[in-house]
């Protein structure tokens, strides 16, 4: 196997992250349930837009808040996402470049514009996200590079993106990419109402083998395997994929590799602010444990201690340093 220039790189959607305080009067007013995602047009998303409190605006997107904690944590990462030729999409492209990330996806000329993510935090830490997918749902399949795939030793997905058609056909082809160059591929499941609507593609994928390192939550292995029963729903994924990563909020996460169990506690924390970005970061720890061969068990930590650090605080993004952080938690 050829040398790896970037340890991850990943394909996800290209938002701006609007993120703002609300309280439950608020949410309860604009008919959102809380702590759901749902998309939203152009329409619905400046109306709301209008009526959120000042916030912080920052690059997001699943995929990409996973490389830029895993930027954060040392690892050489790239990411691949459609942003509109926009002030957005300018904002976009200097925050991911200024963490490190290799981002070179041409803009998209025209409508519609980037996209973005309101995100309302209510004062029990928990985050309503309102997204607005523009330009990012138009990814063609020839912005992915084939020498830039084939040089990472993980490719990253995220479920959020397999709606569009064009993106799906470029994350289709990625894959097939980095299985020929001996890579891994890692996905996340994103969301239970993704899986709703692709639950035959996402088993069909892990029954081909096109997906090693499975990242889901509670509600996601449940609504994957339509049970209720979490250890059955766990028992019967596990078996199918390389590495299965089940993270379980409070009660921490647990990782099956090849019949090895693994289970880590959430990481302590005085105060829950914001769980924006928890799964995602969780999945940086975990992937950069994995690319630099550190153990399961460690790469979980890795996880739980990145994860931590994003809650702790408004946003996405770590802000402490996740090296230290990790460093002192494992030695």
């Amino acid at each position: 196997m050829p040398d790896t220039r970037l340890d991850i790189i990943a394909i996800g959607n290209a938002i701006v992250d609007v993120i703002a305080q609300a309280d439950e009067a608020f949410i309860a007013a604009e008919g959102i349930a809380k702590g759901s995602m749902r998309l939203i047009d152009t329409e619905t998303a400046t109306s709301l837009y209008g009526r959120m409190a000042p916030g912080i605006e920052a690059s997001g997107g699943s995929a990409a808040n996973t490389v830029a904690g895993a930027a954060a944590l040392g690892a050489r990462c790239g990411f691949i996402g459609q942003v509109a030729k926009d002030q957005l999409g300018e904002v976009f492209a200097h925050d991911v470049r200024a963490l490190g990330v290799d981002f070179d996806t041409p803009a998209r000329e025209g409508e519609p514009p980037t996209a973005r993510c309101l995100i309302l935090v209510t004062p029990d830490g928990q985050r309503t996200m309102n997204t607005f997918l523009g330009a990012s749902q138009f990814l063609p399949p020839q912005a992915i590079d084939a020498d830039r795939i084939a040089s990472a030793a993980i490719l990253y997905l995220e479920g959020y993106l397999w709606d569009p058609e064009e993106p799906r056909a470029a994350m289709r082809a990625a894959i097939d990419i980095a299985k020929k160059a001996g890579r891994k591929v890692a996905f996340t499941l994103s969301d239970a109402f993704c899986i709703e609507r692709h639950r035959d593609d996402f088993n069909s994928m892990i029954a081909n083998g096109d997906i090693d390192i499975l990242f889901a939550n509670e509600a996601e292995i449940l609504s994957l395997n339509q049970t209720g029963d979490f250890d059955a729903a766990v028992a019967a994924t596990a078996g199918r994929v390389e590495c299965l990563v089940v993270t379980r909020s409070e009660k921490g996460a647990i990782a099956i590799q090849q019949g090895e169990r693994c289970a880590v506690p959430a990481e302590p924390i005085d105060h829950v602010v914001d769980t924006t970005g928890a799964g995602d970061l969780f999945a940086a720890g975990f992937l950069v444990g994995r690319a630099h061969g550190r153990s399961l068990a460690d790469s979980l930590t890795m996880g739980a201690v990145a994860a931590a650090e994003v809650i702790s605080h408004y946003g996405a993004r770590p802000v402490a340093d996740l090296r230290a952080l990790v460093a002192k938690r494992l030695g």
